[in-house]
């Protein structure tokens, strides 16, 4: 499903270049899940960034489902999020002047699907927040946000998650909720799912974990760790 190959990203200025990441490599199975942890800085939201298509590398290649990123134009990138992937932020990126339903909504009517809203309703009655499906983000909590955000990502029905500190602002007992609902329905629509956190419990509860260090990613094991360049 995921597969990179010698991926690179650097910052070149005037007087000096930025290693951010360095000749990354590895893949990732249909349905598997993957954590990345690391020190603040150390290049994990660069890397989901660019394993999403939001950003270029300077060198090296990203394929999804077969499809390489780097032969892809916005529009074509733009079009693969749309098809194949979901990504949920830390800071939960609702629209603020739509309600619950409609920010849910939103990627089913994009791609056309038939009976849009019913399918909304589901995901909002699956990850509890039914009864608020009015509620615009601004009258939610913080957990019930994420929940919003959680459904909206999952609505599309996405062969590939990514999840950038999807507890990253909430309490323990709001994020101990999210994870549970976010393995959840990952088993249930075997989506390929990609986080990067901080909270080593949550790197815990995936099939495989990888440490960013100084731009080189170390797969961690129970046994070792092989470093995957």
């Amino acid at each position: 499903m995921l597969k990179v190959d010698s991926l690179t990203k650097n910052i070149t200025t005037p007087n000096t270049r930025l290693d951010i990441l360095n000749n990354i490599n590895f893949h990732l199975n249909a349905g598997e899940s993957m954590a990345i942890t690391g020190a603040s800085g150390s290049g994990k939201s660069t890397l989901l960034s660019l394993l999403a298509g939001l950003d270029t590398p300077s060198s090296g290649q990203i394929s999804i489902d077969g499809q390489l990123l780097t032969e892809l134009d916005e529009e074509g990138r733009a079009l693969l999020r749309q098809n194949k992937i979901g990504f949920i932020f830390q800071s939960f990126h609702l629209i603020p002047a739509l309600n619950a339903l409609d920010n849910v909504l939103l990627p089913l009517e994009i791609k056309g699907e038939k009976n849009a809203q019913e399918q909304a309703l589901i995901l909002l009655q699956r990850v509890g927040l039914s009864e608020r499906c009015e509620h615009k983000p601004l009258q939610l909590s913080g957990g019930e946000q994420q929940r919003v955000a959680i459904a909206r990502a999952f609505a599309g029905k996405p062969e590939i998650l990514f999840a950038d500190e999807p507890t990253g602002n909430l309490d323990q007992s709001s994020g101990e909720n999210i994870i549970e609902l976010l393995f959840q329905l990952n088993r249930e629509q075997g989506t390929t799912l990609v986080l990067v956190t901080h909270d080593q419990s949550l790197a815990k509860l995936c099939q495989r974990h990888f440490y960013l260090d100084h731009g080189i990613l170390i797969e961690v094991t129970s046994s070792h760790l092989s470093f995957s360049n």
